[in-house]
């Protein structure tokens, strides 16, 4: 008797929950920022990179390198600064709390480099980029676990108006 009110309550909540005309509507709504209540974030805000493209990448133990990820990522944000030449950018370089102050500074310095390289590359003007080290003096996360350190190793795209 118990399985069978179970397998009834299972059936009657799968219908229940069956996306129907309304919840396509209310769906396509909450995506495209009608919803009331819920503002739509403009193209040529920096919260819309922030938000729809994301600021900043990832990087591995000891490396510079880009991910096939970061380059995804950088690759939005070279469109998104080329529709929106009003705005300058800063490349923090990040590290995590492993390894001397120097050493990181300097893995930092290469972090951001990577990532103006790659902007340059690919159609920003140097002119509107500069970059910054902080190592492992502004951790994301401060704690010493891998959960931490992989979230601090880092270069975050910070924009400013020009």
């Amino acid at each position: 008797m118990r399985v069978l009110v179970s397998l009834l309550a299972c059936v009657v909540g799968i219908a229940a929950c069956a996306p129907g005309e309304n919840a396509t509507m209310e769906a396509d709504a909450l995506a495209s920022g009608q919803e009331s209540g819920i503002q739509a974030i403009p193209f040529e805000s920096p919260e819309y990179l922030v938000q729809n493209i994301g600021d900043r990448i990832f990087f591995d133990v000891d490396s510079s390198a880009l991910s096939i990820e970061a380059e995804e990522t950088l690759s939005e944000q070279v469109n998104w600064l080329r529709a929106n030449s009003g705005y300058r950018v800063t490349i923090e370089g990040h590290a995590d709390e492993r390894g001397t102050r120097e050493y990181n500074l300097a893995l930092g310095a290469r972090r951001a480099e990577a990532v103006r390289s790659f902007l340059i590359q690919n159609g920003v003007s140097a002119t509107r980029l500069t970059t910054v080290s902080y190592g492992k003096e502004r951790p994301e996360l401060p704690c010493s676990f891998e959960q931490c350190w992989s979230q601090n190793r880092r270069a975050v795209t910070a924009t400013s108006q020009s």
